[in-house]
């Protein structure tokens, strides 16, 4: 099968996920198209059936935004037609679905009929459609889809709560490669980062505003009172400086590492004791995921689906959104005992296991057939 994907090429839930499901793909033998801006933060491209295409965008004055979508769907097109792709997987209603729909339609045309299943990630509905400009776009590329997924059960009742939807949508959860994660690091250098007797605390994301940064670094600030320990914050955006600030207001500025962006998520996860995602929505929750599947126990907010991959008391804490006093007890409830620490650190790989890549691809590719059977 020749399989066109679409999606962000950053250290995002959506672009890690539709980077992870390509690379799974070629492994399967099927020949996989990446269609975007710049190549994937995790995309390798050793992989004789992995192509990258680049969409390229002419800057014109008369263009106060550059046209994106309209690049994007030619780029669709000219692909199409010169790899004969069977089936188009995009991953974000806005604008991939959008710019799906265009392209379909141009390719029609010429009567080449594409399917395209478009995959819902959570901010595409919740924050970027649901606004009044952009809910109607969305609407109709959701219901112009041949085929529609979301990550979560919560997402998908977010979805037709928010939407006029008229088609089928289906869950298909986000998925951790076990086999990748199955190493064991013999240069960890946990003591670059902490001392023996420190537990290391862990967050990672893009840093913005619904991650909730200042709740992290105020959870710390409790556990840290009772618990000797370093925070490691990973990632970057708009509100690292204000958590830079907040640190060193609360004086604890010498314990918390800011690392910025990074490839090496599996290594700061493996010397790490406890991972914080307190956010005010999650359509998923990849990054507890990852650490999940890193042995590493999750205290995080129930918001969106996070209830769905983080299980209350067994893989760590759920908590509603802002109760930061909480958060922090909970976490030294884990902490403050090995044994404890080392029963929720079994749990969390437990229960990462049941979204092993190799569970959910296959039902990717059948949707796929689906999606090709509906235009035959």
């Amino acid at each position: 099968m020749k399989i066109a994907i679409v999606c962000y090429p950053t250290f995002g839930g959506s672009g890690v996920v539709a980077t992870e499901l390509g690379i799974a793909l070629a492994k399967l033998n099927h020949e996989v198209h990446f269609i975007t801006y710049k190549q994937p933060v995790r995309l390798d491209l050793l992989n004789p059936n992995i192509h990258f295409h680049e969409v390229s965008v002419p800057e014109y004055p008369l263009f106060h935004y550059q046209p994106y979508e309209l690049a994007l769907s030619s780029k669709l097109v000219n692909t199409i037609k010169e790899h004969q792709i069977d089936v188009l997987h995009v991953h974000y209603a806005i604008p991939h679905a959008y710019a799906g729909y265009m392209a379909k339609q141009m390719l029609k045309e010429e009567s080449i009929d594409i399917p395209m299943v478009t995959t819902l990630h959570g901010t595409d509905i919740t924050l970027v459609g649901n606004h009044p400009f952009y809910k109607p776009a969305v609407t109709f590329s959701i219901n112009n889809s041949d085929v529609v997924t979301s990550v979560s059960d919560s997402l998908k009742e977010d979805t037709l709560r928010l939407f006029d939807i008229n088609k089928e949508i289906k869950v298909v959860p986000n998925f951790i490669d076990m086999e990748k994660h199955d190493v064991h690091f013999t240069d960890c250098k946990r003591d670059l980062m902490a001392k023996p007797e420190e537990r290391i605390i862990t967050h990672i994301s893009n840093f913005r505003k619904v991650k909730r940064i200042n709740d992290v670094v105020a959870i710390y600030h409790q556990i840290q009172k009772e618990i000797p320990s370093k925070l490691i914050m990973v990632g970057d955006g708009p509100e690292r400086e204000g958590a830079e600030e907040q640190a060193k207001a609360l004086g604890i500025c010498d314990k918390v590492l800011f690392l910025g962006n990074s490839n090496e998520i599996d290594k700061i996860l493996c010397f790490s004791d406890l991972f914080l995602l307190p956010s005010e929505r999650e359509s998923f929750g990849l990054a507890a995921l990852e650490a999940m599947v890193n042995h590493v126990p999750v205290i995080s907010t129930n918001a969106g689906g996070l209830s769905e991959v983080n299980k209350n008391g067994v893989s760590g804490f759920l908590s509603e959104v802002g109760n930061i006093t909480e958060m922090a007890q909970n976490g030294i409830n884990i902490l403050r005992d090995e044994d404890v620490l080392e029963q929720f650190k079994k749990n969390a790989f437990t229960e990462a296991s049941q979204f092993d890549i190799h569970k959910i691809v296959p039902k990717y590719v059948a949707l796929y057939e689906e999606a090709m059977e509906i235009i035959a």
